[in-house]
């Protein structure tokens, strides 16, 4: 435990004579102090498993939460739960510029002395409230320190750096992960994510930039979609950008990344969603990327950028002979021969509707697999 924070709850247990515990904003253990006439009868279960474990449990949370902590910015009554073991206890929130940072708990078994907001003793203790925000505001880490956190959480198994992320930004807080694919040359030198508060973290020698970025409330992802396409200002032509959809705090990065550079990579061979693309607006180009690599059937085919070109547009084109002529600049007779050649390659029946989803996946898997392992997309040819 810290020296300083622990000396903050020896003072206000010894001001209000009542036992006291400080945790942060996640329920984990920062201090505590025993008042020299504590009893037996005030170490309720929460108490008890808050100092030997450093921590509460999800229900625990809910409970103190529900009671509208983590907004107050005054001390807050929360009464007692028998079934569950808990006792009643006086909550101050421990902010710093407004900003929440922890709880300093007090059990003092609801006693009316403190009911009153002028109680000299609980003015008091909150102000070593407030002197315990001033410290833990000081002691967050930069945004140096959280982009390396960012960083070890997306290139491995890192649930402690998962948990200073949450820390930072809030274990409940709305967040997305907008990704940026950066081709050659690379990231610019002293390049910064143009939003405040966001988490960027540079991979695969600056290829690839992942950004942390909080998001409002609700959860509305429209702000990442306008800093996603801010940020590729001044990269290099053919940068694409993806947005994940939102979480609620940090414990499901792994996931969004994955979400965030799908819809860059689409974003980077669908001109209709370029530059920028999230993951919600990707439809069915969601299900290709799981898809993977191609089916081996379509090997022949694929090896013809005319034909797949055709057979991708007649696709796409709902199997429209006239649309699909009308698209590629060719005579509809012409277009009738390359399908024939298509079946022809890939023993698929084109009036089947199982064969044109597979051909219609492959073809597209194709574009995205070709992207993602460095070569030319498949661009429509005649």
């Amino acid at each position: 435990m810290r020296d300083d924070l622990q000396e903050l709850v020896d003072d206000v247990s010894r001001v209000l004579g009542a036992p006291a515990t400080l945790e942060d904003r996640d329920f984990t253990l920062l201090a505590f102090c025993a008042h020299d006439d504590d009893r037996t009868t005030t170490m309720d279960v929460v108490r008890t498993r808050s100092i030997l474990g450093r921590s509460s449990t999800p229900a625990v949370r809910a409970w103190f939460e529900g009671h509208g902590i983590a907004g107050a910015t005054a001390p807050v009554r929360v009464p007692a739960d028998p079934a569950a073991g808990v006792l009643t206890r006086l909550c101050l929130p421990v902010r710093a510029d407004g900003e929440l940072h922890g709880y300093l708990w007090l059990l003092d078994e609801g006693r009316t002395d403190l009911t009153d907001p002028a109680a000299p003793g609980l003015a008091a203790a909150m102000a070593v409230a407030a002197a315990a925000g001033r410290l833990l505001a000081a002691g967050r880490p930069g945004t140096e320190d959280l982009s390396t956190a960012l960083r070890e959480v997306l290139t491995g198994p890192a649930p402690r750096a998962a948990r200073a992320l949450g820390a930072a930004l809030g274990t409940d807080a709305p967040v997305t992960l907008v990704a940026l694919l950066v081709p050659a040359p690379g990231l610019p030198a002293g390049w910064a994510p143009p939003a405040a508060g966001a988490v960027p973290a540079v991979l695969a020698g600056g290829a690839e930039v992942a950004v942390l970025l909080p998001l409002p409330a609700g959860g509305d992802t429209r702000p990442a979609g306008a800093l996603a396409a801010a940020a590729l200002t001044g990269l290099p032509p053919g940068s694409t950008a993806g947005v994940a959809a939102a979480r609620r705090g940090c414990g499901d990065l792994s996931a969004q990344w994955h979400e965030a550079r799908t819809a860059a990579r689409v974003a980077a061979v669908d001109p209709g969603l370029a530059p920028a693309a999230s993951w919600s607006e990707l439809g069915a180009w969601r299900q290709v990327a799981a898809v993977g690599d191609p089916d081996p059937a379509l090997a022949r085919l694929l090896a013809d950028p005319v034909l797949t070109g055709t057979a991708e547009v007649w696709l796409d084109c709902a199997g429209s002979p006239q649309r699909a002529a009308a698209r590629l600049c060719i005579h509809r007779q012409t277009l009738y021969y390359r399908l024939g050649r298509i079946e022809e390659l890939t023993g698929l029946d084109l009036a089947e509707g199982a064969d044109r989803l597979l051909l219609h996946l492959g073809v597209r898997a194709a574009r995205l697999t070709r992207f993602v392992r460095g070569g030319n997309d498949l661009g429509y040819q005649q």
